[in-house]
């Protein structure tokens, strides 16, 4: 179906939502395959549809036509405790408001995703330790979230998004909540684990700054894609 060098594929995916005695069709037949290893951006205005393509990918929901393959794996007709078995283990999430869980420390907001694969304590103390090690936080492990800045709070996030060892991490306005040489800051962060591990990397955005680090770009318009910049 697809070649080894292939992550994800989306066929003709469409997205209609009910809006009563109105249909609103946000996706209206995407076609699209992204590389292993790609570090991509998916770009267009409020309402184009950017969100609701991020959120079939991150398999948040299913399409209501078409057919999505992550790693060969049709999961475009997975129920939904199989979609959620994808989620914590192939696919590492990161949001513009970060969803650190409130007065618990850096390490114990990493640990999550393990805690929820049963791993050991042991084992999912030392991975969570190392993936805050990856993103520049060695150090700060018994910190509290309410004792950190929005940088620190999204490097956090990000090792948490990286603890389970995922396939994928798909990043939301990632800079959305940050000021500009913040922002910028945890871009190298992602420029770094994207180089030394390979790791594939969506970035959600509507903010060029933020589309300039990755290798290609697409642009969604009216539930279309509308474009392709191939760096």
């Amino acid at each position: 179906m697809s070649e080894n060098n292939t992550i994800i594929k989306l066929e003709n995916i469409t997205k209609t939502y009910d809006m009563g005695e109105t249909k609103l069709e946000a996706l209206k037949g995407i076609t699209y395959t992204i590389k292993r290893g790609e570090m991509m951006a998916i770009m267009g205005p409020s309402g184009s549809g950017k969100s609701t393509l991020m959120n079939i990918i991150g398999c948040l929901d299913k399409p209501t036509k078409g057919t999505y393959y992550l790693e060969d794996e049709k999961v475009s007709t997975m129920d939904k405790n199989r979609l959620a078995g994808i989620r914590n283990r192939r696919i590492g999430f990161v949001f513009q408001n970060f969803n650190l869980l409130a007065r618990t420390s850096s390490l114990e907001n990493v640990e999550l995703p393990l805690i929820y694969s049963n791993v050991p304590a042991k084992e999912a103390r030392e991975k969570a330790r190392y993936a805050l090690k990856q993103v520049g936080l060695e150090g700060w492990e018994e910190h509290k979230t309410n004792q950190l800045s929005g940088g620190e709070k999204q490097r956090v996030a990000i090792a948490r998004a990286l603890v389970n060892s995922p396939s994928l991490i798909l990043a939301d306005e990632p800079t959305g909540n940050l000021d500009t040489k913040t922002g910028m800051d945890i871009m190298e962060v992602f420029k770094s684990l994207h180089e030394e591990s390979g790791i594939t990397i969506i970035l959600v955005t509507h903010d060029p700054e933020i589309s300039d680090y990755a290798e290609n770009i697409i642009h969604i318009r009216d539930g279309l894609i509308e474009k392709e910049d191939r760096r």
